[in-house]
């Protein structure tokens, strides 16, 4: 059953506690990606019969493929796929910053020229549950961005085939390429190249332990997302929620994986005693129960304290990946929130549109990280180019303040690169 605990009367360490996973994979990732780089397709091939359990005789989606997945899927739900794609799409074509040009002084002029990354892999998990949520959340602010190649890693099944709903998504992403490999090796492929998989720039999205510990020790190779540990609801409830709504939103997370951590952040305690009684009958009605149950009774906590401002304080304290505030004002309160990665606002926006429809991305910032991180973006899959342009005018005006400044950190190379241009006999 899910803990319930008085804000001060517990110490920081038992409330903030993530539950989070101890056991270290790295020597085994290490070993995986090792392998993948030294005998590349035919690592992923057995790899693929150890984890996967199936035998490939190509790691490439063909179009056939495609075609029939697509044939296969319910029309109700691809016509959600299309309505949830515009929805993404609408939000993240907003985020598109533009190259500028400054040149406010004679002679000289500076600027920044934004140019998306080429090449980018994305990480769609398989395994206990299908995602082609996170294929639209991490191709279409690529797609927008304008990287030429867009590729998609996922485990097959044990028929050796993709689950037709993310090819499905996929293909109304416009996504380029989708290959049958998973986990670190998938990972490290994507960071090396195979004779199959192209090497890409930049690694996205979520999965578990070995993927996002092989996502770290790729990392500067080539460009990551984030680290993404379990996923995370902090909900923020006064005494006049529904503690149906409130118990049905920190399950929504909790089935996710074993790992997951739901959090209610309250002043009412009989809130949080009918919540708590609400999450037991709920449970029983789910197929997840016994993923669910293990999150709930492992992570779950409900917090109570004394005033509204104590409430936020913990919110922040926790900088949670998703964070609903579930008040009657919600906007009231927007600005004290400082940390978190999505926030969900008012009692009738349950965090599951964020998952799925709305169109902010659900590719969020975890454990304790939306501190200081965002949410994947379009700017994710941009860099930007800095450039500056001096004529030999504009240089001699300002030659000797540079050399100057470089002498105070020491370093004469420096100041001579600026002096040299004017001194007698080297001018051209």
């Amino acid at each position: 059953m899910i803990k319930i605990m008085k804000y001060g009367d517990v110490s920081a360490e038992e409330i903030f506690d993530r539950g989070e996973n101890t056991v270290d994979v790295s020597a085994v990732v290490r070993e995986i990606i090792e392998n993948v780089k030294e005998r590349g397709d035919k690592a992923l091939f057995e790899y693929c019969e150890k984890f996967d359990k199936v035998a490939l005789s190509t790691l490439e989606v063909s179009e056939e493929e495609i075609e029939e997945a697509f044939s296969k899927v319910d029309p109700k739900f691809v016509e959600i796929l299309r309505q949830a794609h515009a929805n993404i799409y609408d939000f993240h074509k907003r985020q598109v910053h533009q190259s500028f040009i400054i040149s406010e002084k004679d002679g000289v002029i500076t600027g920044q020229k934004v140019t998306p990354i080429e090449k980018v892999g994305l990480y769609v998990p398989g395994g206990t549950a299908a995602y082609p949520s996170t294929v639209l959340m991490d191709s279409i602010p690529a797609k927008i961005a304008g990287c030429r190649e867009i590729s998609i890693i996922t485990p097959p099944g044990r028929d050796g085939k993709v689950n037709p709903v993310i090819l499905a998504a996929a293909r109304i992403a416009g996504v380029d390429r989708i290959f049958k490999v998973g986990g670190a090796q998938g990972v490290a492929a994507l960071a090396y190249g195979t004779e199959t998989l192209p090497r890409v720039d930049k690694i996205v999205g979520p999965g578990n332990e070995y993927v996002a510990e092989a996502k770290r020790q790729v990392f500067g190779r080539v460009a990551i997302d984030m680290i993404a540990g379990p996923s995370e609801i902090l909900v923020i409830a006064d005494k006049y929620s529904n503690p149906a709504f409130v118990a049905a939103d920190l399950l929504s997370q909790a089935e996710h994986d074993r790992m997951a951590s739901a959090v209610l952040v309250t002043d009412s305690m009989e809130l949080a005693e009918r919540v708590a009684e609400e999450i037991e009958r709920q449970l029983k009605l789910l197929p997840r129960e016994d993923i669910a149950r293990e999150s709930i009774d492992k992570n779950g906590k409900i917090i109570v304290a004394d005033k509204i401002s104590d409430v936020i304080d913990v919110a922040n304290e926790i900088a949670s990946e998703h964070l609903e505030l579930c008040v009657d004002n919600p906007f009231d309160y927007l600005d004290k929130i400082n940390n978190a990665g999505s926030i969900f606002m008012g009692r009738y926006c349950p965090e599951a549109l964020g998952d799925y429809f709305a169109g902010p991305n659900h590719t969020l910032p975890t454990s304790g990280t939306a501190r200081f991180s965002s949410p994947l973006s379009v700017d994710d899959f941009v860099k930007k180019t800095q450039y500056t342009y001096y004529t030999k005018e504009a240089l001699s005006k300002v030659a000797d303040s540079v050399a100057y400044f470089a002498e105070k950190e020491g370093l004469s190379a420096h100041a001579r690169s600026a002096t040299i241009r004017f001194e007698s006999g080297d001018e051209k």
